[in-house]
């Protein structure tokens, strides 16, 4: 029974990081497409830059967001801040 339960627990990890890799490639491509259009960088440096950071804001918003969503249940998050010991 506990073989089982570790195995279906691994599936449903490796699952879920198949799905949100599709996800992300797929964010990705919506993202430079976007630049692309509104503000015409194609492949600069300067739309690279704007992409990355971009990027980078939107994945801290998201982490921050799903550790306090896992704290309100109960659960502990990956990223804590250091004043919270």
């Amino acid at each position: 029974m506990n073989n089982s339960r570790a195995m279906l627990q691994t599936m449903i990890t490796l699952a879920s990081a198949s799905l949100g890799l599709v996800a992300a490639l797929a964010w990705n491509e919506a993202i430079k497409t976007t630049l692309k259009v509104l503000f015409n960088t194609g492949e600069s440096l300067a739309g690279l830059y704007t992409y990355a950071v971009l990027a980078t804001v939107l994945a801290i918003v998201v982490l921050v967001a799903l550790a306090r969503a896992s704290a309100r249940i109960g659960g502990e998050a990956a990223i804590s801040r250091e004043a919270e010991g």
